[in-house]
Formats: C-alpha cells, structure tokens, sequence
C-alpha cells in the first residue's frame, strides 16, 4: 500500500505530459491515436451551379419540358403584343366612326368614314346593315315588309359574330397554355428528381449535396412553367373583358340601326 502511494506522483506526472492542459486547468481535446475525423463536406460554389449550367446539364426529357415551356411563353408573348395592338385601335377606330355615325346626317359621309376605318367592328356591323338595307330598298318587287327587319336583324349579327371571332383570336392559345404550362413544368419537375434519386443510389454519399444539383434542375422546369402560365393568365382574362365590352358597343350599335332603319327606311 505504501508503494502504491508513492508511484502516485509518477503516474500523475505521466497523465501530465500525455494530455495538454489548458491554462485554467482544463483538459484540451484531442484526437485519440487511431480515431480518423470525419470529413467536412467542401463548400458549394456558386458560380458551379449557375441557371445556365443546370440548364445544360440537366438531362434530354427535362431540357425538351423546357423547350416547349420556352417556346409558349414567346408564343404567348407575341400574341399579347398583337392583341393589345389590335384592341387599341379597333377601340380607337370605333370610338371614331361612332362620333361620326351620330353627328353626321350624310350618308356618303358615314360610308366613307367606315372605308377609312378597316379596323372598327362598330364600322364592319354599320356597312354589313347598310349593304342589306340598300339592297332591300333597290329590290323592287319587296314592299318594305317586318321581314325585311330580320333580314337586317341576321347580317348585324353575322358581322357582329365575325368581328368577335377576329378579336378572339390567338386567345384560345393564351387559355392552353395557362392551364397546361404548370403541369408540364411539373412534368420536368418530378422526372428530374426522380432521376436525381435514382443517381444518389449509385453514389456512397447521401447527403443533400449529392441530389442538389439534380433537384435544382427539375425546379427550374416549373419555375418557367409558372412562368409562362400567368401572364397567359391575366392577358387572357384581360383580352376576353375587352371583347365583351367592344360586343356590347356592336350590340348597342345594331340595335339603334335597326330602329332607324325601321322609322326612316321600312314603313
């Protein structure tokens, strides 16, 4: 007992010399003979992982999504430049031919307005219901009877219905590609990270970097779905009330031609 006491100063001399200490006294770690530390995974670079390079190196399935994405929303785009063009000036050119039409008691004059005013649909329904009446009247043989109305009654309409159908044009490609954009991103959207998984079986990591850039590619295919979806959205949408309110201006219109046809040229 009294040896083992004093090898006691010896044995803590030696724990002294192995283990550093820090000036408090306390024990600094260290890594034990034979451990191997874990290692640390090494930054991601950003400039790696540019928008670009995930377009590029993402697979042909998810780069072919992102081609028919791209090419509807240019698609969309042109259309939306095209109507809001056509809108404006068939909206300026009727706005026109209708002060002219109510301020003018010339006939000649209101015809050779609507030949200077191809846009106008206010102007194409006025020569459809006019071309009809002059007919009417030039027939001799027909005595201005309540028919005659309904005949003019069909071809404001007929002009009506052809003008809407130019004005509409193009919008029904605006509607496809609001409904179907998302889900063709989507599309991309789960085949690329199916296959960002199916890759991370093939490696020994399984750590969030392995799927990231995988991930990051199949996310790019419906960020430019959504893309591509909403302005078609809201263009469609706006496009559609424009067409409504230039349908309720021809509707207002042949109704007062035919009023006036009714009191000045059919008794």
């Amino acid at each position: 007992m009294a040896e083992s006491i004093l090898l006691l100063p010896h044995i803590f001399a030696a724990i002294e010399e192995s283990v550093p200490l820090t000036e408090g006294g306390v024990i600094e770690e260290s890594v034990l003979p034979g451990t191997i530390e874990a290692p640390s995974a090494p930054p991601l670079d950003e400039s790696q992982y540019s928008v670009l390079d995930l377009v590029l190196g993402s697979g042909p399935v998810v780069q072919g999504v992102l081609i028919i994405l791209v090419v509807m929303s240019v698609v969309t785009w042109g259309i939306v430049v095209t109507k809001v063009l056509a809108i404006r000036t068939a909206k300026k050119q009727s706005k026109k031919f209708d002060s002219v039409f109510w301020s003018s008691k010339n006939l000649a004059q209101i015809n050779e307005t609507s030949k200077q005013l191809p846009l106008s649909p206010l102007a194409k329904v006025y020569s459809a219901g006019h071309r009809e009446l002059t007919s009417l009247l030039n027939d001799e043989e027909r005595g201005g009877d309540f028919h005659d109305i309904e005949i003019i009654d069909r071809s404001l309409k007929k002009a009506r219905a052809e003008e809407i159908t130019k004005l509409e044009s193009g919008t029904t490609f605006l509607a496809t590609t609001a409904s179907a954009a998302p889900f063709i991103g989507l599309f991309g959207t789960v085949w690329g990270i199916m296959n960002a998984f199916i890759g991370l079986s093939t490696v020994k990591s399984s750590s969030i970097q392995a799927v990231a850039p995988g991930i990051s590619e199949a996310l790019i295919a419906t960020a430019i779905g959504l893309a591509a979806a909403i302005p078609a959205t809201i263009f469609y949408n706006y496009f559609m009330q424009q067409v409504r309110i230039i349908a309720r201006s021809m509707d207002m219109f042949s109704a007062e031609f035919l009023n006036i046809a009714r009191r000045h040229f059919l008794k």
